[in-house]
């Protein structure tokens, strides 16, 4: 059986229907995304006194620059940097390390911590 919504009781439906699916808090400024711009605007909000919900979609704040493109490009091209530097620089400053080898794990987990360490 199809049934007609006026548009006050398709409202009141839809209302009925979003209350049952949600938490009962009420906020005053809810800010979708966690990055650069809307952790500040949280931040910003909640010290005007505003009851404020921030919405993320990854485990953390900061956004794709700081969780998966920005930073963590940046410590891989750092460390990338280091080594080079051990292969190929050390000798000419009179720095004899050996045999200099890349451990891609440690890299890796290297550039985990500062992403880590940013973000919790």
């Amino acid at each position: 059986m199809l049934r007609s919504f006026t548009p006050k009781t398709r409202s009141s439906a839809l209302l009925q229907f979003a209350r049952a699916y949600s938490s009962a808090k009420e906020f005053d400024t809810v800010v979708i995304g966690g990055g650069p711009g809307g952790y500040v605007a949280a931040i910003k909000a909640a010290q005007l006194g505003q009851k404020v919900a921030c919405v993320e979609k990854r485990e953390t704040l900061g956004g794709t620059c700081l969780n998966v493109g920005c930073i963590p490009s940046k410590a891989m091209l750092h460390n990338s940097h280091l080594y080079h530097e051990a292969k190929h620089g050390f000798a000419k400053r009179g720095i004899d390390v050996g045999e200099v080898k890349l451990n891609l794990d440690q890299l890796l987990a290297d550039k985990d911590k500062a992403v880590t360490g940013l973000t919790r």
